[in-house]
């Protein structure tokens, strides 16, 4: 079968006739295909900061991150979204699909977050949703990740560590951005002594004002 085909075409005047049209349309191919030396693929995403002071990481899963991942869920042209879960905060991405305009993007994911802000718990602490919107030219090209298996060192040393790190690989010509993720921040513990403080006539609202 597949002989007498090649045969018919090896003696019929249309075979040349097939050859050519291809060509053109090859022609045509590659002089309508848009051409770029250093294309820009579209691919926004969008990272969402919500504060909750004083929860433990499992308090802000359940209470934060998984209500936030079910309503962002519902926005047209998602293809992703995924939560990370910190003592204090939670930390939501929301990725659109390849070739969404940025301002829509960014407009449909406040519109979710402002228009339908019931699903965040009131009366107990849950801050205001910050949000950042980012880009293809904000994804690190390289991460790195410290870690200890010294029993007495945590999370503070090396944060301490990783500041380091990071002040001297800026000193690195032609680099961009360069940033410490999941860091500890600092915090001031300060016991008010009412004996002492009366001593020096000092009230707890001048403490708090003076810490403000």
């Amino acid at each position: 079968m597949i002989e007498t085909i090649v045969s018919y075409f090896q003696r019929s005047k249309l075979t040349l006739l097939f050859i050519l049209v291809s060509m053109m349309l090859g022609v045509v191919a590659l002089v309508v295909t848009p051409k770029e030396e250093d294309p820009q693929i579209s691919v926004n995403f969008v990272n969402i900061y919500i504060p909750f002071a004083g929860a433990t990481a499992a308090e802000v899963e359940q209470i934060v991150s998984i209500p936030a991942e079910q309503e962002l869920s519902k926005i047209v042209g998602i293809k992703h979204v995924y939560s990370v879960s910190q003592p204090g905060r939670a930390v939501i991405t929301v990725r659109f699909k390849i070739g969404q305009r940025d301002e829509d993007a960014i407009s449909r994911v406040y519109n979710a977050i402002y228009q339908n802000d019931d699903w965040l718990p009131q009366g107990m602490g849950v801050g205001k949703p910050l949000i950042k919107p980012k880009n293809i030219d904000d994804v690190p090209i390289v991460t790195l990740t410290l870690w200890t298996e010294d029993q007495t060192k945590g999370a503070y040393e090396l944060t301490k560590i990783a500041n380091s790190v990071e002040s001297e690989l800026k000193k690195v010509k032609n680099t961009r951005n360069i940033y410490v993720v999941g860091h500890t921040d600092s915090v001031v513990h300060v016991v008010f002594d009412a004996n002492k403080a009366s001593t020096y006539s000092i009230s707890f609202d001048d403490l708090t004002n003076s810490l403000d």
